[in-house]
């Protein structure tokens, strides 16, 4: 059975693409951008495996139990350094009628002009692509989902096409996670205010 190396499933979250979302933080990424938000998912043999039709099933699940759920999101990690596998998981995720959000350190250009069959079946998949890489001079906070200037909305069907002229007014918001065992996380764009006031708290990593 083919597998996704992952770091983190979120899979209730309302920070990480326009309404309610199954986020899934895929582990590796060869970019490794200065200043990233989550440098414990450059590793490409870290986090863990898990099967394809596993997380596929817990998807369904989810949707049964959240009929309002609207969307998978796929984040890192750099999500096309598994594009084969992740393009298995797309189809499954349109079969559900889920739509797809996926962040890429790639540019645009880049994805596009690639021949590799996965990039190409996982861009055709995505509804909404977020691409660039974090460029820390330029962060920004300002636009929804990312966090710098240089980063861009590729609305690649017309699922979201409608919130292009909405952006300006979509905040950026954060969640806190408090699990059984006392360790905080944190998912969402986060002001250094923010990061300030979870270490305090004692918060152990954050996704973004």
């Amino acid at each position: 059975m083919p597998s996704i190396r992952i770091s983190r499933i979120e899979r209730r979250t309302r920070v990480e693409g326009p309404g309610l979302r199954y986020a899934i933080w895929v582990q590796g990424c060869p970019i490794k951008c200065e200043g990233c938000f989550n440098p414990h998912t450059w590793d490409m043999q870290g986090g863990e495996e898990q099967e394809i039709e596993e997380i596929a099933r817990d998807i369904e699940r989810t949707l049964e139990a959240t009929p309002e759920l609207e969307g998978v999101t796929f984040l890192g990690g750099e999500p096309f350094s598994q594009a084969n596998e992740l393009s298995i998981l797309a189809a499954k995720i349109k079969e559900l009628g889920l739509s797809l959000l996926t962040f890429s350190g790639y540019e645009y250009a880049t994805i596009r002009s690639s021949t590799h069959p996965g990039w190409r079946r996982l861009l055709q998949a995505t509804d909404l692509l977020i691409d660039g890489p974090y460029i820390q001079s330029q962060h920004d906070l300002s636009r929804p989902w990312i966090g710098s200037r240089n980063q861009q909305y590729r609305f690649l069907t017309k699922a979201y096409k409608h919130l292009e002229a909405e952006l300006p007014s979509i905040p950026n918001k954060l969640e806190i996670h408090i699990h059984p065992d006392g360790t905080i996380t944190a998912n969402g764009m986060a002001r250094a205010l923010d990061l300030d006031m979870l270490h305090q708290l004692g918060y152990t990593r954050k996704e973004v």
